[in-house]
């Protein structure tokens, strides 16, 4: 394991268990653990995107701002819905942040999971051409997005701009040269996971997958993750790809972590419907002291076969207490699992 960050759906609730009881405190939490990760050596800050929800949803003016405050970490999504984006706009304001950031965003993107809304992205002002379905909406929107992030001119420049204009056709500024390379898909199955890596993405994987074998998650992960490489050595691409994992994971150390998860009732995967026909399996929780995390974890065949472990945190806790969780688990269990 060479890389182990956290992962935020950063809901919000305004009631009184919550310590993220609106937009606003969802976002500033949201720089600040970054920011206390960075200071404990964790690699990485990774955000959920969902629309129509109270929770986080336009990611680039938070990744800019924690670019601006941090100097080391990660900065990523897992994931962005291609459904709902326009990958032109989306170009650039991902360019403008991974500059702020100085070359540190991970962006995922993917299909993303059933929304809040009756297709929502219709409201966006996008729907699938005749023939296609949502999932092929968000490839080929994906398929956009990365073909602009190459940089290549594209546009007609005008004969009598209002700046002077540089020779040739025009791209989509700012251009950051390499975040082509730093672009993650989140694969439900190993089909969209060897076609991500057909088109040179790198892989993220959830807590969640299509379970197309009836095993448990981290055996159909693992079986995902080979699909993955095995397709990107087939396509002959020059670099080395990255895979993610996601896990709910809580060492046991202090009355504080008795009392949220001493309990915690989720040991084992579930099995769940995200519609009328699409079965999912859902990940276990790992709660217990650390001594007990480590042998379970050693066994999670996923987590061994990636280089990224993603930690998936319970925002509305409060910065305070999700920094001791990614402590505690950089501290007492992340050396168990070889990383650094």
């Amino acid at each position: 394991m060479k890389r182990i960050g956290f992962l935020s759906f950063g809901h919000w609730t305004d009631v009184p268990s919550s310590s993220t009881r609106s937009a606003s405190d969802a976002l500033l939490q949201s720089i600040e653990l970054a920011v206390a990760a960075e200071e404990l050596g964790a690699d990485g800050a990774y955000f959920r995107v969902h629309h129509f929800a109270r929770q986080l949803a336009s990611p680039f003016p938070l990744l800019a701002a924690i670019g601006a405050r941090t100097s080391r970490i990660e900065i990523g999504t897992a994931v962005i819905d291609m459904r709902y984006e326009n990958p032109h706009y989306m170009v650039e304001d991902a360019g403008a942040a991974d500059l702020i950031a100085g070359g540190r965003l991970q962006l995922g993107i993917s299909r993303g999971s059933p929304e809040q809304v009756i297709e929502g992205y219709r409201h966006f002002g996008y729907a699938p051409t005749d023939g296609e379905d949502d999932g092929a909406m968000a490839r080929r929107q994906s398929q956009v997005f990365l073909d602009l992030l190459a940089g290549n001119g594209f546009a007609e420049p005008n004969p009598r701009p209002m700046f002077p204009n540089p020779p040739g056709l025009l791209r989509l500024e700012p251009h950051s040269p390499r975040l082509r390379d730093r672009i993650w898909w989140g694969a439900a199955t190993n089909a969209t996971a060897a076609w991500a890596a057909t088109l040179g993405m790198n892989m993220q994987t959830s807590t969640l997958k299509f379970d197309e074998s009836g095993q448990p998650l981290h055996l159909q992960q693992a079986e995902q993750i080979d699909a993955f490489r095995t397709a990107w050595r087939e396509a002959g691409h020059a670099r080395e790809p990255r895979v993610s994992v996601s896990r709910s994971i809580f060492p046991l150390v202090d009355d504080r972590d008795r009392a949220y998860f001493g309990q915690a009732q989720q040991g084992t995967d579930q099995i769940g419907y995200l519609d009328e026909t699409t079965r999912a399996v859902f990940g276990r929780t790992y709660a217990a002291e650390p001594e007990v995390l480590v042998k379970q974890l050693a066994e999670d065949t996923a987590i061994a076969a990636a280089d990224t472990l993603l930690l998936t945190v319970p925002n509305q806790l409060g910065v305070d207490y999700n920094a001791h969780v990614i402590e505690s688990v950089l501290r007492h269990v992340a050396p168990a699992l070889g990383w650094r």
